[in-house]
């Protein structure tokens, strides 16, 4: 039940234009509001507000930020567990922090937000399977 609430909810997303750390449905989001605005809808509260970040935050940190985030707030899973509704964190490059989410819309879909694109439900390619990093749940309470 509550994976596919959350798959509904995220769907209600769809076509929300991408704005870097925008998390309003129909008026912009980032991969970051996108996950921050279903959990909002969910849990009825928003999570922790995110610091300003640029768009290069992983590269200029090295921290994981994002992973840290969602260890406070979801359920961390091994990945090979991941279901619709879950969420799936990508590190872009080998020894940097994740920094890119999606959720689960089906075993090999994902709805999510990226540079120059709407929220958009698609396929997960193979180049993008090789880089998840870290698979989490949302748990039936929040945290």
């Amino acid at each position: 039940m509550t994976r596919a609430r959350v798959v509904g909810l995220a769907r209600t997303w769809l076509g929300t234009p991408y704005h870097h750390q925008a998390a309003l449905k129909g008026v912009g989001c980032d991969c970051l509001g996108l996950l921050r605005g279903v959990y909002a809808e969910f849990y009825g509260h928003a999570p922790e507000e995110p610091p300003p970040y640029t768009p290069s935050w992983a590269e200029d940190h090295g921290a994981e930020t994002l992973r840290d985030a969602a260890r406070r707030h979801l359920a961390e899973i091994p990945i090979p567990d991941a279901q619709a509704g879950d969420v799936l964190l990508f590190r872009w490059r080998e020894r940097l922090p994740a920094k890119h989410c999606a959720i689960l819309s089906d075993r090999d879909r994902m709805i999510h937000a990226y540079d120059g694109h709407a929220v958009l439900e698609s396929w997960i390619p193979p180049a993008w399977s090789r880089r998840i990093a870290h698979a989490f749940r949302f748990p039936e309470r929040p945290r």
